[in-house]
This record gives C-alpha cells, sequence and structure tokens, in this order.
C-alpha cells in the first residue's frame, strides 16, 4: 500500500474509532473539548526547568486512555511525525544554553538539556490530549461544541469541509501520482520539474470539483453555516469529568508528584 493510500487508511480507522460506543466517547463533545484546552495550557504553563511538575501532567493522558481502550503505541505510531519535528527542534537546546543545574561526578546537567526534555515532554502530552479529543470524538462533535463556544461559523464550517474531503483530495493526489510513475517507469518519485504542472493541474481539478460540491450543498439546503443534526443534553458525567479532572491538575500544578512521593518516601513534609 502507498503511503496516500496508508494515510487514508489511518484517518479512516480513527473516525470508525471515535464512533465506537464506550464510555468516553458519549462524554458531552464539549466538556472533552474544554477539557482538553485546560490541559494543553496548564501543561504549557509550566517552566523549562520544571521537570518535576511536569512529569505530574502524565496522569491525565496515561488514565484517559485506559478509560478509553486507546492503545498507547498506535497513538505514537500515528503521531510520530510530529514528535520527530518537536525533537529535531528541541536538539539544539543544549547548545545554547549552557549554564549548570546538576552535576554527577564529571556529568554536569546543563539548563540546555532540561529543557529540550520538558519541550519534549510538553509535546507529548499536549499531543497525545488532542489525539485522545480526536479518537473519542467525532469531528461533527468537536464542531458541534466549538459552536456552542461561539467561534466564527465560518472557521467552523472551513474545519469541518476540510476534513471531510481530506481523503478524497488524497486520493486525487494518489491517482495523480499513479498516473505519473505509469508514465515514466524505473523513475523514483516524481521529477522536481513535473512538480509545478502537477500541483496546477491538482489546483484546478479541485477547483473544479468544489464547484460542484457548493452546487450540491446549496441543492440540500446550505446556508453557510454548520448546522448539526443531533444535539447533545449535558448530563451530571458530562461535567464531572472535566470539573473533576480541572480539580486534579490543578493540585499536581500546586503539589507536583514527584515532590509528594519524595516526601512519602523520607517523610520530611517542612
Amino acid at each position: 500500500m502507498s503511503r496516500i493510500g496508508q494515510a487514508i487508511s489511518e484517518i479512516q480507522t480513527l473516525e470508525s474509532v471515535s464512533r465506537e460506543d464506550r464510555w468516553m466517547n458519549r462524554i458531552h463533545p464539549l466538556s472533552k473539548l474544554c477539557l482538553t484546552v485546560f490541559y494543553i495550557v496548564l501543561t504549557v504553563s509550566f517552566s523549562k526547568y520544571d521537570l518535576a511538575g511536569l512529569f505530574s501532567m502524565i496522569l491525565y493522558p496515561a488514565i484517559a486512555f485506559m478509560t478509553a481502550d486507546l492503545s498507547v503505541r498506535d497513538a505514537f505510531r500515528r503521531l510520530r511525525a510530529v514528535l520527530a519535528l518537536v525533537a529535531v527542534m528541541g536538539i539544539a537546546n543544549p547548545f545554547f544554553d549552557r549554564t549548570a543545574i546538576l552535576s554527577f561526578g564529571a556529568f554536569t546537567v546543563t539548563g540546555g538539556i532540561v529543557s529540550m526534555i520538558s519541550l519534549f515532554m510538553k509535546a507529548v502530552f499536549t499531543v497525545f490530549a488532542a489525539y485522545l479529543l480526536i479518537a473519542t470524538t467525532p469531528m461533527d462533535d468537536i464542531c458541534y461544541a466549538l459552536r456552542l463556544l461561539f467561534v466564527p461559523r465560518i472557521l467552523v464550517t472551513l474545519l469541518l469541509l476540510v476534513y471531510r474531503y481530506l481523503t478524497m483530495l488524497m486520493k486525487e493526489a494518489g491517482r495523480v501520482t499513479d498516473a505519473y510513475l505509469l508514465r515514466a517507469p524505473g523513475q523514483k518519485g516524481i521529477h522536481f520539474r513535473a512538480w509545478g504542472p502537477l500541483a496546477g493541474q491538482m489546483l484546478l481539478r479541485s477547483a473544479d470539483f468544489a464547484g460542484v460540491l457548493y452546487e450540491s450543498m446549496l441543492l440540500r439546503g446550505f446556508t453557510g453555516e454548520f448546522r448539526p443534526t443531533f444535539r447533545h443534553s449535558l448530563k451530571a458525567s458530562d461535567l464531572l469529568w472535566p470539573l473533576g479532572w480541572a480539580s486534579v491538575l490543578i493540585l499536581l500544578k500546586l503539589f507536583p508528584l514527584v515532590s509528594v512521593l519524595g516526601r512519602l518516601v523520607t517523610g520530611n513534609w517542612n
């Protein structure tokens, strides 16, 4: 299977997982969206040298993944490109920040090493929180929650349309690539001289398809606003999940898990 085919399969698999009948999937999308945003903001707010406090934030994705019955291995596999990009961005920190923080014999831990680890931990936690939201909430529900938060309708509609027709664009790109390779047997990849013409053909075909799609939407009563065909009602469990986790996360921010465990072991609470 080609890379484009694999990407389309991953999107379809993730969409089917988000529509499974599980307890976490049935939580109101607004609750999950607000909790995810709160968690990401709180995680990013940690100092770049505060590894002990930042490590406490692992509690939410760890328990949430077990509750939602999601595979951490699959999440790492699907998000490896994003995590690799963050790792490349943070790998230069040790060369710029050489301030000594700790020493273990001949080995010195500099601020650059700590900030690099902190950046990677923040990326893993926040990306996993976003993945958890997508894997337990269909895109229609996420757009519904965004409208409840008064996000401009044009942005919500654009997000929904891009997500819905991304696979179709990828299929079209796959057909163009296959057609090119059939006309250039033995060639590895697409020659750089053909990038411009192929991109132009993709743009023209996308514009034609967009016109047909818009006419079809108008015939079905589209007025320029996202109108969900369903409405969720907030239940007690929908409120307890985000409020409970928000309280726990705030406590972890004030009293890091590593510090609490260290005091339990040593018995020193001063």
